[in-house]
């Protein structure tokens, strides 16, 4: 089932997630509905929050790199109760990003190229491992979400101020999308 993602004033993407017992209801439906919700709004990756949930989940399918990137052939993934243990800053890397809660903004945010990470799989199997590259990207990018922290959190002060309209925008209703929203006032 595709669900509404939130866009930005939503007060759920501001919120700090929890993580989730072992035992959580609907587990698989949630995230198979994520995956759905992510192939429909052509993205890479989903937080829980940008459904409306204040939970540690994500999914992330880079599959669609796999032309430039074919070492991502074949990468769906559940990532469940994850966390940043420790980042490895020696090395960062300045990209556009955007956000399926952001649409239409997208700016560069500079970020460190290797993270130390621990979560579970959709099986709940214990995971404890060193991410690099874009993957590494992608994580940190989704786990901000569940720590109530947004990309536009992560640009300077004068980038933010030339974004100030398109975020009120957002936060009234005002955007354009292909995908299933839900907006912070309508």
């Amino acid at each position: 089932m595709i669900l509404p993602i939130y866009i930005y004033g939503q007060g759920v993407l501001r919120k700090e997630s929890q993580d989730i017992p072992k035992d959580y209801p609907g587990q698989k439906e949630l995230i198979d509905n994520m995956f759905d919700t992510l192939d429909a709004s052509e993205g890479i990756g989903l937080a829980a929050p940008q459904v409306g949930l204040n939970i540690r989940v994500v999914v992330i399918d880079l599959n669609v790199l796999a032309d430039d990137m074919p070492e991502y052939k074949g990468f769906r993934k559940a990532f469940i109760n994850p966390h940043i243990v420790e980042v490895d800053d020696t090395h960062t890397e300045s990209l556009e990003e955007g956000c399926l809660s952001l649409p239409g903004i997208h700016e560069k945010v500079t970020r460190p190229t290797r993270i130390h990470v621990k979560y579970e799989d959709a099986d709940r199997t214990e995971h404890d491992e060193w991410v690099e590259g874009y993957l590494a990207r992608v994580m940190q990018h989704e786990f901000d979400h569940l720590d109530a922290h947004l990309f536009i959190d992560r640009i300077t002060p004068l980038r933010r101020q030339l974004i100030k309209n398109k975020l009120k925008s957002l936060t009234l209703g005002k955007y354009r999308c292909s995908y299933r929203t839900k907006a912070a006032r309508r």
